[in-house]
């Protein structure tokens, strides 16, 4: 696909809470004036292939494509298998081969021995059915592109500012922002195309905070705490924002993650959020766990149950594709961007029902939402490109009651989780 075929995709149709405080119902709700609460639930490090292989309708493969030609039935594998795949720009490289998408076993990993074709592997279904049953009730997205070719550090930066100042990898130090060591460095890409040292992790590009700050909107951003960490005690993308680590928004920064369920239920929901998850919740490659989706499910049943659900759009995604095989090559549109496939599911009391976009989107895309939904100006990044989610949400229906999950574990068991002892990414 050209860069301006992908421009101009998108253009197409379409237990009870406290009150919500009253700064969530003054503030500016602009287009539809139907959406006064965006959620964006981050998860890790899984392909669009690996999480939805054979979803009905989507373009989700069975196989994959070795780099001699041949072709191979994806493997089944757990979330909680202890093998963690390589992601880096280099590897991204490798894998996409020029387009082709065959490059997945030269994969590199770190774990207990595998055969090189590991990565092309679908995840157990029966360990993820939230998501598959959230993404057969409302929307799924089945072309969303990572905004960056790298892994989570950049990944995150697109998600608030919708650029990450040309950063193609993770700082070499934890943590990931102005509470690293002095000597931490990023890396960009270099005239040539090669990664090189970059800057400092401490950046002063605008974000959506800024945005949602002058227009009276209130936002907050839940990452997870851990034993013996930096500074804030967090990892999160605000940390590497100059103006919110040392202001007064670093008190919208809330620790530990699992504080957005009593938060909704005490009416304290911001009108945008963005959740963390802790490794163990994270979908993490090597995180030996199958907590993930019953802990995305967690969040989306409290919300559903809430009064907050009528006005409300949340967006579940992974924040970069972790080394797993997807078929689908990613449009070129910039020097390191875009990126690998990964999950989108929207739900909402105006997503479309049981519905499959097809419609390429990045992360500059939930940009673009948050400010079509808020009156707020363009950061003039990856926003501007990007597609509009308009094809997930039928604004003309009423709003959709919502239909729970059924999950194994309950929002109290969530809420007494210990505090951690790894980031949900530090690879």
């Amino acid at each position: 696909m050209t860069a301006s075929a992908f421009l101009t995709a998108g253009c197409g149709g379409g237990g009870a809470a406290a009150a919500p405080p009253t700064v969530t119902d003054d503030a500016p709700a602009k287009g539809t004036g139907a959406i006064r609460h965006v959620v964006v639930i981050v998860q890790e490090n899984r392909s669009f292939d690996n999480v939805f292989s054979g979803f009905p309708g989507a373009d989700g493969a069975v196989a994959g494509k070795l780099h001699d030609g041949q072709t191979m039935p994806l493997a089944t594998v757990s979330l909680a298998n202890p093998t963690d795949l390589a992601h880096t720009y280099n590897d991204f490289l490798t894998e996409y081969d020029g387009g082709k998408m065959d490059g997945f076993d030269h994969e590199r990993y770190n774990g207990p021995p595998v055969p090189p074709s590991f990565s092309l592997a679908k995840v157990d279904r029966s360990e993820i059915g939230p998501y598959w049953n959230l993404a057969s009730t409302y929307t799924l997205a089945d072309r969303m592109f990572a905004s960056n070719q790298s892994d989570s550090f950049a990944a995150h930066q697109y998600l608030i500012a919708a650029q990450d100042a040309d950063v193609i990898g993770s700082p070499n130090l934890p943590p990931w922002g102005c509470d690293a060591p002095p000597q931490a460095r990023t890396e960009i890409l270099n005239a040539q195309g090669q990664p090189v040292p970059g800057p400092f992790p401490c950046f002063d590009y605008p974000t959506l905070a800024a945005s949602l700050d002058a227009a009276g909107a209130s936002w907050k951003y839940y990452a997870p705490k851990l034993h013996g960490d930096f500074g804030g005690q967090l990892w999160d993308a605000f940390d590497a924002i100059r103006a919110v680590r040392y202001g007064s928004d670093w008190a919208n920064v809330v620790s530990p993650q699992t504080t957005i369920l009593s938060d909704i239920g005490a009416g304290r929901l911001a009108n945008v959020t963005w959740v963390v998850p802790s490794f163990a919740d994270s979908d993490h490659s090597a995180s030996r766990s199958t907590s993930g989706p019953q802990w995305v499910g967690s969040v989306v049943n409290a919300l559903g149950h809430s009064v907050y659900w009528k006005d409300t759009a949340i967006f579940i995604l992974w924040d970069d594709w972790g080394g797993w095989y997807d078929h689908v090559p990613p449009p070129q549109l910039a020097p390191g961007s875009l990126g690998m496939r990964v999950p989108l599911i929207v739900v909402s009391p105006f997503a479309k029902r049981g519905y499959v976009s097809h419609v390429p989107y990045e992360f500059g895309s939930i940009v673009k939402f948050v400010e079509t939904s808020f009156g707020l100006p363009s950061l003039a990044q990856t926003d501007v490109r990007a597609a509009a989610l308009d094809d997930c949400f039928d604004f003309t229906q009423p709003a959709q009651p919502y239909r729970a999950l059924l999950l194994r574990r309950s929002t109290r068991s969530f809420l007494s989780e210990p505090v951690g002892d790894r980031a949900p990414d530090d690879d």
